[in-house]
């Protein structure tokens, strides 16, 4: 458990010995090509034939990038917890005959010379970075113990080793800023070699761009998935309450009419409690009809939007004008959504417009199905406030639909939902 006070110093040495650890581990892979071309070089000076020494060279530098390639992610990975990204999926097994067919393409493809440049041309620069750094680092140590240095050294070595005793205070100096500055720059070179094996070593823009892309194609497909199983058990759901519990409720009501109807000697008491118990089975049943249709109305799924908006305004206590133009069935998913939206948006009217009258259209424009629902009520409606129109702007969010309200104070309120029905 580290105390408050030093939990800020404690992890910037934790950071400083993570960073300086990523860059001395990054000498030798960045300097692994300087063998193969300095051995080209001093063979085309000394034969020189140029042609088998580029050719030699050019053959071992392109086989060794992957590999080098995959040492810098594991670098990467391990030492810093950055994931650079392949640039391309995970080859087949090896084998001659693979390696031999993959050749041509590999030497085409602009991610190989990428590679090539990072640890060709690039790294000998990273590695002189990471050299300069740890010097750095020595000679901040060295500066900022430069009293102990003094002490540990044999007299008649004082001046040749360290100079002056005058000097002593200037390297303390010196040492400790560098110290002092450390910390920034090996942040600043681990990051400055994070990016630049993110964009060499990883995938190019266009890579990039291409897998977003397949990933949202992915998400939105397992989107639709999602809700049309959740769609099918919502369907489930009524239609065990519809054809199981509704009916033991309804014949219970049954059962405790007929008590009531064929025994006219109850006690007051038996009879007063049977009527109760008669009066909750059908508050019961009423209460379990708005449930289920609130679920998923079996009119929506049997006879389509058109029936199950028709009985929707039905029972609505003010009057409905409803045109349903439709000359086919939607997807149920749009089906469902449409039908939602239309019994909240006249949820609504009667609990907040103080309306009286209203109208419904819905209507099929090429693959889109458009809902409205207007009234004449008092208006000022705002999604915004956490009303049921925010839950409706999610239901048809889902659906990758538009929606839209428009309500002025002092009316009319047009709620207007656009569903993407194309099979």
């Amino acid at each position: 458990m580290i105390r408050p006070g030093l939990r800020r110093p404690v992890l910037r040495a934790r950071r400083l010995r993570r960073d300086a650890g990523f860059l001395a581990v990054g000498v030798l892979p960045h300097l692994a090509l300087v063998p193969v071309w300095s051995w080209a070089a001093t063979f085309t000076a000394r034969t020189g034939r140029w042609g088998p020494a580029l050719l030699v060279a050019a053959l071992l530098i392109v086989l060794g990038a992957p590999l080098l390639t995959a040492v810098q992610r594991v670098r990467h990975r391990v030492l810093l917890g950055v994931d650079v990204a392949p640039a391309a999926p995970a080859p087949a097994p090896w084998s001659w005959a693979g390696a031999a067919r993959r050749l041509p393409h590999r030497l085409a493809a602009a991610q190989t010379w990428r590679r090539v440049g990072y640890h060709l041309l690039l790294g000998p620069l990273l590695a002189a970075a990471e050299l300069l750094v740890l010097a750095a680092a020595a000679a901040g140590l060295a500066g900022a113990t430069a009293y102990g240095w003094a002490w540990a050294v044999p007299a008649p070595n004082h001046q040749s080793w360290l100079g002056y005793a005058a000097n002593l205070p200037y390297y303390t100096l010196a040492g400790l800023l560098l110290l002092a500055v450390l910390p920034w720059l090996t942040g600043a070179v681990a990051r400055g070699e994070s990016r630049a094996a993110a964009a060499l070593l990883g995938p190019s823009r266009s890579q990039r761009l291409q897998r977003l892309q397949q990933r949202v194609e992915h998400l939105a497909e397992s989107r639709t998935g999602l809700i049309e199983v959740v769609d099918a058990e919502r369907r489930r759901i009524e239609r065990d309450l519809h054809d199981g519990t509704q009916q033991r409720l309804v014949s219970l009501a049954v059962n405790l009419g007929l008590v009531l109807a064929t025994t006219p000697d109850l006690p007051d008491g038996a009879r007063a409690a049977v009527a109760e118990a008669h009066l909750e089975a059908k508050q019961a049943i009423a209460e379990l009809n708005d449930l289920v249709r609130g679920l998923h109305p079996a009119v929506l799924e049997d006879r389509g939007l058109d029936a199950a908006l028709s009985g929707l305004a039905a029972r609505l206590p003010l009057p409905v004008r409803l045109r349903v133009d439709l000359d086919e069935r939607v997807p149920p998913g749009v089906e469902s959504v449409a039908y939602f939206v239309v019994s909240e948006a006249l949820a609504n009217v009667i609990k907040h417009a103080g309306a009286t009258r209203t109208e419904v259209t819905v209507s099929r424009l090429g693959s889109v199905l458009r809902v409205n629902v207007t009234d004449d009520g008092l208006g000022g409606a705002d999604p915004a406030t956490g009303t049921g129109l925010s839950g409706l702007a999610k239901r048809v969010g889902s659906v990758d639909g538009a929606f839209r309200v428009s309500s002025p104070v002092g009316g009319p309120t047009t709620v207007t939902a656009e569903l993407p029905c194309a099979r």
